[in-house]
Order: structure tokens, then C-alpha cells, then sequence
């Protein structure tokens, strides 16, 4: 055989085998969502957990705040809080919790190489308590989002808190634990109650708020933001389920666009059902309907009884509020609901909420 031909056989068996690797190991599909905010749509490969470190401890910041309060003189004292976040773009847009920026007149944040940048605060949101900072540098580590981490995960699935635990100097603190509950609901000290929280055993510590939460690839799973006191291993991590339109908005925006239907209900008890003469024993009840609303406009009135949502069977008010809020503003919805002993289906675009 010519040297010619055996050095195009060999060529030919590389590229066919390159192909095949190809093939066989196709990358995890990312979206970036608002030019911003990286979002796998799939679990990614397991990391060891020397990649795991490698990929995450640079994306992490610590975070210390400065603020004035004022004694009774009026006199003002200066108060720091320290607290974590993570890195979610390459140019500098980093989450945390509302309740860590919350009232700071200067927030500064120091990267994982001990670098220190003042950040701006680009918008807050009380009602889910996540805020985005921006700082001026570029070429960042960053983290990617797991879409959907509610319907991804599992319990007793392995996940890691990251952040700056009591403050301590040289580097994230990191807690292995497991998904211990999926879709919990939580109030905070603030009276605000949050949805779509992931619990977990991992420790989470004061100054851990903001921090991410990952699984064992390295995605985002959740944001790390309260522990029970009262409590051993029990900590709270915001979902991705509502972080990821939460940031979104902030970022485009500054603020939460809030998906509204513009109704008031109340629970179908069997006490209203009997006072109001109801066809059916569970649902919500319209009250009020806003006027010039989407709800208005898609000819919902009060009396009605609303049982279904997209696929989502209705049966409590908190369950009707979930439902929307997991929407987006002009999205449109199914809405199935009973008037008098008739069943009927219509269909709603959801505006923005003026609250």
C-alpha cells in the first residue's frame, strides 16, 4: 500500500471516530435568557468534587454592606451587614437576596481572587427577596441556572450552599446536603411569604443569604435565603422556578412585572358553598372582578367559580395565586370555571399587575 493511501485511511478513521465521539456526547442546551442570565434546560454531568469547587468557588462573592440608622437623639449610627451572591454573567451581574442590599447605602463585593468592586443596585423585589447588583469588570466567572429546579430535582437528591458563612474571611463556605422538600412555602421575620422554596439539610448560616445552592454539576438550583432557628438542618433556597423570571425582569427592567388577572376570590368551603348555593364543593370563588381587567375583558364575573387553570385543577385562592404568578405578563391562560350549574372554559391574557 502507498504511504499516499495509508495516510488517507488513517485520516479517514480519525474524522469518522471524531464524529462519533460527537454524536454520542452532544452539548447540554443553554438558553440565555434576557441576553444576560445563563439557563440549562437539563441536568448537567456529574462533577467530582474537586470540579465541582474548581467551577463554582469563582462565581461566588461575598458581599458587605453599609448603612445609617439613627439613635434617640437622631443622632445617625453606621451599621454593616455582610451576606453572599453569585455571579450570573460574564460582565458583572450578580443575584442575592433583597433583604442583604435592603436599605445599603453602598454595597460592595469581593470576588473569590480578593478583588473588591462597589456595586450598583440594579432592582430588588421585596415580594420574592432577590435583588441584582452590576459591578464594573468583565471576563468573569459565571454560573449557569437550572431551568424548572422544582420539576428536576428530587428529594434526597445531593445539592450544595455556598456563600460567605458568618462573614469569615478566606474564601465561601461550602455545606454538602440533600433536598429534604420541594415546593414549600415559608414566611419571613419581614411578614412576606415566599412560594416555590426547595428545603434542604445542607447548613446554612448567617451570611450564607444569597449564596447559590447547586447541584452536583454545578447549576444553580436555587438561592440560598433562610434557616429555621428553632431548627437543626433546615435550611430555604429560592427555586429556579421563580428566581429565574424574578432576575429576568429585574435586570430589563429594574422591577418585577407581575402577572394579574385582576380578581378577588375566596377558598370554596363547604360553609360557602352552602351560603351561596354553589353547584360545586371545591374551587375558588370570584368576589370582585377589577374593572377593565383581563379577567373583566374575558367575561369572568363575580359568582363565578373558578376550578382550572391551564392543567392545573384549582382548589384553594393560594393555588390560583401560584398559578398566575408562575405565568408572565401577556401570557395567555386557560381558565375553566362554573357559573350557576354550567361548566365553561375561556381564555385570559394576563396583563401587568398596577400594584
Amino acid at each position: 500500500m502507498s504511504k499516499m493511501k495509508y495516510v488517507l485511511i488513517v485520516l479517514f478513521l480519525v474524522l469518522g471516530m471524531a464524529l462519533l465521539v460527537a454524536t454520542a456526547v452532544p452539548e447540554a442546551a443553554t438558553s440565555l435568557a434576557s441576553g444576560y442570565l445563563y439557563v440549562d434546560e437539563e441536568i448537567g454531568a456529574e462533577l467530582t468534587t474537586r470540579e465541582l469547587v474548581a467551577k463554582v468557588a469563582p462565581a461566588v462573592v461575598s458581599i458587605v454592606t453599609e448603612s445609617v440608622s439613627y439613635n434617640w437623639f437622631w443622632q445617625p449610627v453606621p451599621q454593616t451587614g455582610a451576606g453572599s451572591g453569585v455571579i450570573i454573567s460574564p460582565d458583572g451581574y450578580v443575584v442575592t437576596n433583597h433583604h442583604v442590599v435592603s436599605g445599603a447605602n453602598k454595597v460592595m463585593v469581593t470576588l473569590n481572587d480578593g478583588r473588591t468592586f462597589e456595586a450598583s443596585i440594579v432592582g430588588t423585589d421585596a415580594q420574592t427577596d432577590l435583588a441584582v447588583l452590576k459591578i464594573d469588570a468583565g471576563d468573569l466567572s459565571y454560573l449557569h441556572f437550572l431551568k424548572s429546579s422544582l420539576g428536576q430535582l428530587s428529594v434526597l437528591d445531593p445539592v450544595v450552599a455556598v456563600g460567605n458563612a458568618l462573614g469569615l474571611s478566606g474564601g465561601p463556605t461550602w455545606t454538602l446536603g440533600v433536598v429534604s422538600n420541594l415546593g414549600r412555602s415559608i414566611q419571613l421575620d419581614t411578614g412576606v411569604v415566599l412560594n416555590g422554596i426547595i428545603q434542604t439539610d445542607a447548613a446554612i448560616n448567617a451570611g450564607n443569604s444569597g449564596g447559590p445552592l447547586v447541584n452536583m454539576a454545578g447549576q444553580v438550583v436555587g438561592i440560598n435565603v433562610a434557616i429555621a432557628s428553632n431548627a437543626e438542618n433546615i435550611g430555604f433556597a429560592i427555586s429556579t422556578d421563580i428566581a429565574i423570571p424574578v432576575v429576568q425582569s429585574l435586570i430589563t427592567r429594574g422591577k418585577v412585572a407581575r402577572p394579574w388577572l385582576g380578581v378577588e376570590v375566596v377558598t370554596v368551603t363547604s360553609v360557602i358553598q352552602r351560603y351561596y348555593r354553589l353547584s360545586v364543593d371545591s374551587g375558588v370563588l370570584v368576589v370582585s372582578v377589577a374593572s377593565g381587567s383581563p379577567a373583566s375583558k374575558a367575561g369572568l364575573r363575580a359568582g363565578d367559580v373558578i376550578v382550572k387553570v391551564g392543567n392545573e385543577d384549582i382548589s384553594t385562592a393560594a393555588e390560583l395565586t401560584s398559578a398566575i404568578a408562575s405565568r408572565q405578563v401577556d401570557d395567555q391562560i386557560e381558565i375553566v370555571y362554573c357559573r350557576g350549574n354550567v361548566q365553561h372554559v375561556i381564555n385570559a391574557v394576563l396583563g401587568e399587575s398596577p400594584y
